[in-house]
């Protein structure tokens, strides 16, 4: 498979994918930033407590903890783009006539099912109530917004080994368009037609991805894995065709076939064991429990072999998401805090508000040269020194926050360290996928995501709470621990992936 993808190359082919999957990660971004515009605002309209205020984030990283475990584990066992489970296939006319919500409800799978969640839930929010309404809401965005993983992991598997890091970089910065024209949009739209308007129009993005779903293809490698052979090589075969490229010679097979192969030397026999296992796996497939094999899938991230690596990597996903989304938080709550606190409020809510979206607007350009950043150095020094060094840097630009500052030294070390956290966040996206194997690969990140987001659904509690209640320096002492020690974890990280080829299967 890998010298399949190197003689193919990254082409038209592959520049489609990233087009659509880059949407998928534009869409995720733009509802996450518009949660720094819509808690202060809901606040102020509803006269909801810090507490309230905080939830209105809390909720939506909940949904993003269940849906990028459940999400990971699904697209691991039936495919990253599948539509219907194969046995169900037969049952697609009888779906509009019989049972049809339990049927069609039952079958989605892959990143459909996030987008018609997050595209449905994100418009339904601008029409919300009261507040409870819009927790439950917020709570649908978050686990459709949980399969985000699973369209890092589709694009990666179309890209050879060489090249991985550059256009996972690259992928990455479709993230910070989508929080720049958040950031433009709230600037524009929330002082004329308010927050609901911003909801409405933030959810647009993930409606294209619908659009576009019936032309994606499913990946080549996954295909592989699951003895899928000719599938995957009709895939291949139209990635050569619209690269202008010619297909290698010889008998496609993955890495945990090739390591049985090597000691059979006669080619038919090879060839018949292939049929067979591709026999098996076929029908066991189809036979599958999705319950059994999603614990099944836990026992093998936690298995000796990769616990070491699960672990470090929970850690190290809690400590980014912890950090990164809490100092978007903080742009706008250590302004709004120290005001509160110093009891000086003598800013018109105009002056305030133009504040607001100004400072969000300027770090969130901090993400270009955090992606530049991550560019440069994640192939030349290799993933787990770019990120463990981005991450404490982070921590010493921190520091002066543990006192009160001016508005513009506070945004300019904020600045600076979201270039910091955004580059270690860039880069443990592309070492995720690659330190695990094709068959737990969107499992182990979709889990480790779910990790991270637990840190997301506790950094508002600090960001807001703690500054509320005029703690500033505990705050950012948190901040400051959480990622030292996220740092240390990718210190411990017991494989460096730059350059390796992408394994099929756990190493026995």
């Amino acid at each position: 498979m890998d010298d399949a993808l190197l003689s193919i190359g990254f082409g038209k082919f592959q520049a489609l994918v990233l087009c659509y999957a880059g949407m998928g990660w534009i869409s995720e971004a733009m509802e996450m930033m518009l949660l720094s515009f819509v808690g202060p605002a809901v606040q102020l309209e509803w006269n909801l407590s810090p507490q309230q205020e905080s939830f209105i984030t809390s909720v939506v990283f909940a949904g993003m903890l269940l849906g990028a475990y459940s999400w990971g584990i699904i697209s691991d066992i039936h495919g990253r783009r599948q539509v219907l489970y194969p046995e169900a296939t037969h049952l697609i006319e009888l779906t509009f006539r019989l049972r049809f919500h339990q049927q069609l409800f039952a079958s989605l799978t892959g990143f459909l099912f996030t987008a018609l969640v997050t595209s449905g839930a994100g418009f339904l929010s601008s029409f919300a109530p009261n507040y409870l309404s819009l927790l439950l809401s917020r709570f649908m965005v978050g686990i459709g917004l949980g399969g985000g993983p699973v369209l890092a992991s589709w694009f990666l598997e179309f890209i050879p080994a060489p090249h991985r890091g550059k256009w996972m970089v690259i992928f990455s910065a479709f993230w910070t368009i989508g929080t720049i024209f958040e950031a433009s949009i709230a600037w524009a739209i929330m002082p004329r037609f308010g927050w609901r308007w911003l909801l409405a129009f933030s959810s647009l993005p993930s409606f294209l991805l619908l659009l576009f779903y019936v032309v994606t293809p499913e990946s080549p490698r996954y295909l592989c894995m699951k003895g899928q052979i000719s599938d995957a090589m009709q895939v291949l075969e139209q990635m050569a065709r619209a690269n202008s490229k010619g297909m290698p010679l010889g008998m496609l097979i993955s890495d945990n076939q090739e390591m049985e192969l090597e000691e059979i030397t006669d080619h038919s026999e090879a060839t018949h064991l292939v049929e067979i296992e591709n026999g098996i796996n076929g029908s066991s497939d189809k036979d599958t429990d999705t319950k059994n094999e999603g614990i099944s899938a836990l026992r093998r991230l936690l298995s000796q072999k990769l616990i070491r690596t699960t672990l470090l990597l929970w850690m190290v996903f809690f400590g980014n998401a912890f950090s990164y989304y809490g100092i978007v938080l903080l742009t706008s709550e250590l302004s709004n805090g120290n005001r509160i606190c110093a009891a000086k409020v003598t800013e018109s809510n105009q002056t305030t508000n133009d504040n607001l979206y100004k400072d969000v607007l300027i770090t969130s350009f901090a993400e270009i040269p955090g992606l530049i950043l991550s560019a440069a150095i994640v192939d030349r020094i290799g993933r787990k020194l770019s990120m463990s060094s981005m991450l404490f840097v982070s921590c010493v630009v921190l520091i002066p926050l543990l006192f009160a500052q001016t508005e513009e030294l506070t945004t300019a070390l904020l600045f600076c360290a979201r270039i910091s956290i955004s580059a270690s966040f860039t880069i443990v996206y592309i070492y995720a996928p690659e330190i695990y194997p094709t068959s737990v690969r969107t499992s182990g990140i979709g889990i480790a995501s779910s990790v991270g987001r637990i840190g997301g659904i506790t950094c508002p509690l600090v960001a807001v709470g703690l500054v509320h209640g005029c703690h500033q320096s505990a705050a950012v002492l948190l901040f400051e621990l959480v990622i030292f020690l996220s740092g240390i974890a990718v210190c411990l990280f017991p494989l460096e992936t730059s350059g390796r080829n992408l394994s099929d299967s756990t190493p026995s």
